[in-house]
């Protein structure tokens, strides 16, 4: 199975991410967390992302606030998939960090999900990884069923707590 990579742009970040830890513990994927800068540790993160294919990674997550330029820099560096994971911050409620994932020149692709959504920023990856694994297929298989189930309990309790 192929790895996945976390990375954020300062360990202010790192509460966002836990979700995205405990999600990639509970399918069982082997991942790295690093604090690596687009704008105070360029040539680090240049290094890292460029190292991740032959390293054995199938995604990374980026997570970063404000300018969040950290997703770019490393689509600009590999060739895997990025995971752009905006992160809330003092200025626009995350707004700004949103916006600059998003909207990457031609060529530079970058999926995001929400502000903070940690939990989806590894659900996203675990898909990703699980397009060459059916081990891990069969694991998100029997994870959405199990929402599912969630759903028609909570569906039961309401309606029978709302009956006549």
């Amino acid at each position: 199975m192929k790895k996945a990579a976390i990375v954020m742009g300062s360990k202010s970040d790192a509460e966002a991410l836990r979700p995205a830890v405990k999600v990639f513990e509970s399918f069982g994927v082997e991942y790295t967390v690093r604090v690596l800068s687009a704008h105070r540790t360029p040539s680090a993160a240049a290094e890292f992302f460029a190292s991740l294919a032959k390293d054995g990674y199938g995604t990374v997550i980026c997570a970063a606030g404000k300018a969040a330029h950290l997703a770019g820099v490393a689509a600009g560096h590999t060739v895997l998939p990025v995971i752009g994971l905006p992160i809330k911050s003092s200025l626009m409620d995350g707004l700004d960090s949103l916006l600059s994932m998003v909207q990457m020149p031609s060529g530079v692709p970058v999926a995001c999900v929400g502000v903070g959504a940690g939990e989806n920023a590894a659900l996203l990856a675990v898909q990703i990884l699980a397009v060459g694994d059916p081990e891990l297929c069969e694991k998100l298989a029997r994870y959405k069923v199990n929402m599912a189930e969630k759903i028609f309990a909570d569906d039961k309790a309401i309606a029978d707590f709302y009956k006549n």
